[in-house]
């Protein structure tokens, strides 16, 4: 099947699901007939209003898709005046492509490059083009790998691809919207999640084809070199990218800290990251397709790229920067477009990583810290009333929290571990160390003359009775001093939580809840007593809202409170929670209770965790 024709097919699917609405719509007025001809009273009224429930929600969706438009184009807007050898590259390549070029050239914030085109009547009238340039790319490719990137997108318009993408965001539009809403036990969203997946298997192949020719194109435009290399390097560049944001960036976003130039920190360590990058091209890239998948396994890309009749091009390794003068001020630029810092601090990059890893360590001391001033029956507590705590004898009691499987000998000696951290925060408080920031290693922790430090001996000595007195006096040599380290945030908050399951309409002290289940604890949110839309309600509740911000609202009970659970009912689960204080939290499932994704199998792993003691 040729590519036009499985895009006619697409086409085809998507007016027969709009079809299928008001064939269901037909039937269910046909049904409400029949169910007034030969019922009356409470009984009909039931069953209409059971079927008008049903098909409801399916027509809400469609509506609201069929009044959907594309949002705004994102991304930072390339003048020629700004970025003069970008547009003429983009101009030769596609008149070498065959294609009218793009109206716009929009830099954004993605491993990623794409086109656009707003068409009118079903694709005949063309449109503004739009082309979507990542930003790393830039950073981190030569002119010839950006060069295919770039022949390669040019070549979906040379090939029509882009002709109906509005038609087909209706299409999935229409589908997102009408499968959200339609509940589990839905006989008629049952018909379109059936239908859903058939389009979805049609519209991917077709795209999957379509790639196959706009990387003819890349070939044939900028060489199967330039192809081949470009292939290679994505995914080189797209876990650069992940690793930055995941190790350099998140930790202090979740604290409240923002870096000054996020961009330009990425391009910093793509430069300073070399042996590990060499490392990751290596390796061979995945050569297995899934039907689901919208573009084919990079490995069967290249293989069929090589297959292609040979082209020769003259290389140009030089970095693709080249063709973006001021690139920096370009990431700021985008930088100021796309991101929202909130409330965030924005500091310097040395700055931001120090204040990152600083408030790390203050979370994962405040719930030592407060588990501290349980034991010693204070409002707060900090390494002072942990050295006390040693002194007395008492660690054991502390550290049995944290190492469920020991006796309290073993987890008083393993505590040397927490103890390190608590003592290195009071070293970073009391100003005898600092972080280093660093783009080719973990950050360093270092002393007033740039030597790196370590406490672990120190701290060894500090979780014995024996020589805690030893271990006060050595941090008091080198200007430590232990009162500076205490506890910030005396009571546990969801702040920085993440999501790990949700289940609507539980029985929560014998009230009606959707329970939210975070990394650090249980929220739960008063809900109402129909479970019609439950699965609805929480992707609702869950994408308007930051989880720590509901637990302000709402009941929080974290985990560290928590001293037992007990599973009293498996199917439908029912447990209870012992708090410390003496009280109890019941919590049970209703046979009707939605969950999103397997959240029943997360919550009872959560409760045996807790059996053999949180955290």
């Amino acid at each position: 099947m040729s590519t036009a024709l499985r895009a006619a097919v697409s086409v085809a699917m998507l007016v027969g699901f709009y079809v299928l609405g008001l064939l269901q719509l037909a039937v269910v007025g046909w049904l409400l007939y029949e169910i007034w001809t030969h019922m009356h009273g409470a009984g009909a009224a039931k069953l209409s209003w059971l079927l008008l429930a049903a098909v409801g929600a399916v027509l809400v969706g469609l509506w609201k898709a069929i009044r959907a438009q594309p949002g705004e184009p994102e991304g930072l807007l390339l003048s020629s005046e700004q970025a003069p050898e970008l547009w003429r590259t983009v101009r030769e390549m596609a008149a070498e492509a065959g294609t009218r070029a793009p109206d716009e050239i929009r830099l954004v914030p993605e491993v990623n490059a794409a086109v656009s085109e707003d068409t009118k009547a079903l694709g005949l009238i063309g449109g503004t083009r739009r082309l979507y340039l990542g930003m790393p790319l830039l950073q981190t490719f030569t002119i010839d790998q950006l060069r295919s990137v770039l022949a390669h997108e040019l070549g979906h318009y040379s090939g029509s691809h882009t002709r109906l993408s509005a038609v087909a965001y209706r299409g999935r539009a229409a589908m997102h919207e009408t499968l959200s809403r339609v509940g589990r036990w839905n006989v008629f969203g049952w018909v379109f999640k059936g239908y859903g997946m058939l389009y979805l298997l049609v519209s991917n192949a077709v795209t999957r084809r379509q790639e196959f020719e706009a990387d003819q194109v890349s070939v044939r435009v900028a060489g199967v070199d330039a192809a081949v290399s470009a292939m290679r390097e994505l995914p080189v560049v797209d876990a650069a990218w992940d690793f930055y944001f995941g190790r350099y960036v998140a930790y202090g976003w979740e604290h409240g800290y923002a870096p000054d130039d996020i961009f330009g920190g990425f391009g910093q360590l793509y430069a300073a990251r070399t042996e590990e990058l060499a490392r990751l091209r290596d390796q061979e890239p995945d050569s297995e397709t899934s039907r689901w998948d919208t573009h084919p396994a990079i490995g069967v890309r290249i293989e069929a790229m090589r297959a292609l009749p040979p082209a020769e091009h003259a290389p140009d390794r030089r970095p693709a920067a080249t063709l973006l003068p001021r690139l920096d001020g370009a990431g700021l630029a985008l930088q100021a477009a796309v991101v929202d810092f909130g409330p965030r601090t924005v500091l310097p990059w040395s700055d931001f990583t120090a204040a990152s890893i600083i408030a790390v360590q203050q979370r994962r001391a405040d719930r030592v810290f407060r588990s501290a001033a349980r034991r010693l029956g204070v409002p707060e507590a900090g390494l002072a009333e942990i050295f006390e705590l040693v002194a007395s004898g008492r660690l054991g009691e502390l550290a049995a929290e944290f190492f469920p499987d020991a006796d309290r000998d073993e987890a008083a000696a393993s505590f040397a571990d927490p103890m390190d951290d608590l003592i290195t925060l009071a070293a970073v408080r009391s100003g005898a160390a600092r972080w280093q920031h660093s783009w080719s290693a973990p950050a360093q922790l270092i002393d007033g003359d740039g030597r790196p430090v370590d406490y672990a001996e120190i701290a060894k000595l500090a979780v014995s009775p024996a020589t805690v007195g030893e271990a006060r006096q050595r941090l008091a040599a080198i200007g430590i001093h232990v009162e500076a380290a205490r506890v910030v945030e005396a009571k546990a908050t969801a702040s920085g939580a993440d999501v790990i399951g949700a289940m609507a309409n539980m029985r929560v002290d014998e009230q009606e809840h959707d329970l939210i289940l975070l990394d650090r604890g249980f929220l739960f949110v008063p809900a109402p007593k129909s479970s019609s839309e439950g699965e609805k309600r929480l992707h609702e509740l869950l994408s308007n809202n930051d989880p720590a911000v509901l637990a302000q609202h709402y009941r929080f009970v974290p985990y560290e409170e928590v001293t037992a659970a007990r599973i009293t009912k498996a199917v439908p689960i029912n447990a209870e929670l012992d708090l410390h204080g003496g009280a109890t939290v019941s919590i049970k499932e209703r046979w009707a209770s939605d969950q999103l994704g397997k959240s029943r199998d997360t919550l009872e792993a959560v409760l045996n965790r807790i059996n053999g003691r949180t955290e």
